[in-house]
């Protein structure tokens, strides 16, 4: 790919530099904050050589695919003189599908801004997933092969490198969730510890209590639900401390106010408050859905992850996943919802197949492989949503992969961020590299038939002119 031809093609039909606030770029696409969204000819980004799909919008999102946007993006910088930035942030938040036109970026009420806010304090951590995940992949893969290896020194330090992001999660969480509510972030990370320390536990003889003993605190009472919450207390308390506290007092007094109210508070409201509406969610999700639903229930949380998706309301599980594998090791709703991806998979191949249209066989060529390891981007926004059916179909299949999952019973992932086949290697067991296998089969299969049976006609390319 000519980057810096493409980057100048891109920058004529967005206006020039002059309608450019700023960019970036995630690991599939780039982002471009347009100062006027009208200015920009988003049909014809979408005819260009290697252009796999664009979402329109005040961030216009163009899809190159995995290893070309950052590339894309260091052309785009030397293209315009501007200087971007590389976010590993595969956020899919802010889209809504539209029937015969385009995908636009939407996010209007209170709840969907406060989903987005718990997307910008998790997304960052991927990374840390993934990397961390891959490594005890690694020493699991080792230990199966020699068994006499777990008492050796250096595959030891391996174990423990594999469990540091874990291991240092809630401080990680309070520091993110401190600058995402306006606070002093390291402010934010006092918070995430306090709610693990081990003096909470009291002593054996003299438990620490709250109201009566009606409530036992714990190390981690409101897991990383009440990291959240406690951060946004302290960042509340800092600012409006601020308003008041003169200047010349400011880094004397402000730090230890905030500590001390902040600290008050998260311990007597904040951890039993949180540790109550996580019980909540995990009572609905894991005992009705999974225990109760069974493979119907699978089968439902699978067909619909990507609609909640667009939604905006999928961030909400993250603090859920990353509770189960603090509380359990693994989180056994994330493989379910990557079966989303797999079903955008099987309805590809099927257009693929049935399609005659030399250029959408090119652009789901180039994004299938990235699909089959997780990346679904490039499928969903450059093929099932702008085609429409194939996205329901796709959907559909995707929830006969969730049943298998749900039969299977605590089938998991131990970390969350590699989907599609990635979920391979974080398994949480043998056995469960065996049902999730047998599930993204039944996925491919169920996006496959039911797409290729009722999902796709040539009359949709129209769409993909709109």
């Amino acid at each position: 790919m000519d980057y810096k031809n493409l980057s100048k093609e891109i920058l004529g039909d967005l206006g020039g530099t002059g309608n450019i606030n700023s960019f970036t770029n995630c690991m599939t696409r780039l982002r471009i904050n347009v100062k006027n969204p009208d200015m920009v000819n988003a049909g014809k980004i979408k005819e260009l050589k290697g252009v796999l799909g664009v979402v329109p919008g005040e961030q216009t999102q163009i899809i190159v695919g995995v290893g070309h946007a950052q590339r894309l993006r260091e052309a785009f910088s030397e293209v315009t003189g501007m200087s971007g930035s590389s976010e590993i942030n595969e956020n899919l938040d802010n889209l809504e599908a539209k029937t015969k036109e385009k995908v636009k970026s939407k996010q209007k009420t209170s709840f969907q801004k406060g989903l987005k806010h718990i997307g910008n304090i998790f997304i960052p951590l991927i990374p840390g997933f993934v990397g961390t995940g891959l490594v005890l992949a690694i020493t699991r893969v080792w230990g199966f092969l020699d068994k006499g290896i777990v008492t050796n020194p250096w595959f030891m330090l391996l174990v423990a490198m594999g469990g540091l992001l874990l291991g240092s999660l809630n401080v990680l969480v309070g520091y993110n969730a401190g600058k995402e509510f306006g606070g002093t972030p390291v402010l934010g990370a006092i918070a995430g510890a306090m709610i693990v320390m081990p003096a909470l536990a009291g002593q054996p003889d003299n438990p620490l209590t709250l109201f009566n003993g009606f409530i036992k605190l714990s190390p981690n009472l409101g897991g990383v639900l009440g990291v959240i919450f406690a951060a946004f207390v302290f960042a509340f308390i800092e600012k409006n401390l601020r308003k008041i506290v003169p200047a010349s007092l400011d880094l004397f007094i402000i730090p230890v106010l905030t500590i001390l109210i902040g600290g008050a508070v998260t311990i007597a409201i904040v951890m039993p408050v949180a540790a109550v509406i996580m019980k909540g969610i995990t009572f609905i999700l894991l005992d009705v859905m999974l225990n109760k639903g069974g493979i119907i229930g699978g089968y439902v949380m699978a067909a619909s992850f990507l609609p909640l998706v667009m939604l905006g309301l999928h961030q909400g599980l993250t603090p859920v996943h990353v509770q189960l594998i603090q509380d359990y090791g693994y989180t056994v709703l994330f493989p379910i919802l990557g079966m989303a991806g797999a079903g955008q998979v099987g309805s590809a191949i099927a257009v693929l197949m049935k399609t005659k249209d030399k250029r959408l066989k090119e652009l789901i060529s180039s994004a299938l492989p990235a699909g089959f390891l997780g990346i679904g981007e490039p499928l969903i926004y450059g093929v099932s949503l702008p085609l429409f059916y194939p996205f329901i179909t796709a959907c559909l299949g995707a929830g006969f992969g969730g049943a298998v999952l749900a039969a299977g019973k605590n089938i998991g992932s131990t970390v969350i961020g590699p989907s599609g086949l990635m979920l391979l290697t974080v398994a949480n067991d043998k056995r469960a590299i065996v049902w999730i296998l047998a599930a993204l089969i039944a996925s491919y299969l169920g996006g496959f038939i039911l797409t290729y049976l009722f999902g796709y006609n040539e009359k949709m390319l129209e769409r993909l002119e709109d």
